[in-house]
């Protein structure tokens, strides 16, 4: 029977390696699986590169395990931002590696490696300190930058609800990367805020089948605290 759930983050996060390569899902504070990145600095590994869209905010999630110093690099697109004081401090002290890759670029990488795409030319990029030394193409009277896709040991994502084959669906806008993370990674992790039944899930809004994740685990969703005008 093929059952994919974890009964805890420590079991998803079992058996990350030192130096592993680590996608991780969100785009600014959507879609972040925040609870899954505190299980894998619990965890201890060490010498990791991590692929984000930024290099995190406050003092949570990824900037939380670069805190930690034992991030070598990360591949991201927007490294700066109003509170990326963490990312700030370890670049500018010579202690982080960084490589900037255009938005799009980063992502079209993270879905040829899952695409098993060889290579690709863009026009992002060119004439710029970004395609120093890479290889350039004139097409058609453009000019392009020839990008390799980016491959991942793990990949951790959120996601609304997955069933025990692994099955997600994700909220709105918490989708961003998690879809193709997924298909980059030989590892998907996914935390889910509901496990269903099989057969629960339409099949028409399953965005990441099963077949590109490995495990799942369940966090908890806070209850809101609710708020009614003019009661104390």
């Amino acid at each position: 029977m093929i059952d994919k759930t974890r009964s805890s983050l420590e079991a998803a996060l079992a058996g990350v390696p030192d130096g592993a390569t680590i996608m991780v899902g969100g785009f600014g504070e959507a879609g972040l699986p925040n609870d899954l990145v505190d299980a894998l600095i619990a965890q201890g590994a060490k010498d990791l590169v991590v692929v984000n869209n930024n290099a995190g905010q406050g003092e949570r999630g990824v900037a939380a395990l670069l805190a930690t110093g034992r991030v070598r690099k990360i591949i991201c697109s927007f490294p700066r931002n109003v509170d990326s004081q963490v990312f700030d401090n370890l670049y500018r002290s010579g202690k982080l590696e960084l490589e900037l890759v255009p938005q799009g670029t980063l992502v079209e990488r993270i879905r040829a490696a899952g695409a098993g795409i060889g290579a690709f030319y863009t026009p992002t990029a060119f004439g710029t300190e970004l395609a120093r030394g890479k290889e350039t193409r004139q097409i058609n009277g453009r000019d392009f930058v020839l990008e390799f896709p980016l491959h991942a040991d793990y990949a951790l994502i959120k996601a609304e609800a997955a069933d025990r084959w692994g099955n997600l669906v994700y909220r709105k806008t918490a989708r961003n990367f998690g879809p193709v993370m997924a298909m980059a990674a030989k590892c998907t992790i996914a935390q889910v805020n509901r496990i269903v039944e099989l057969g629960e899930l339409d099949p028409e809004a399953i965005i990441t089948p099963g077949i590109f994740v490995e495990r799942v685990v369940r966090v908890a969703v806070a209850p809101t605290a609710v708020v009614t005008a003019g009661r104390k």
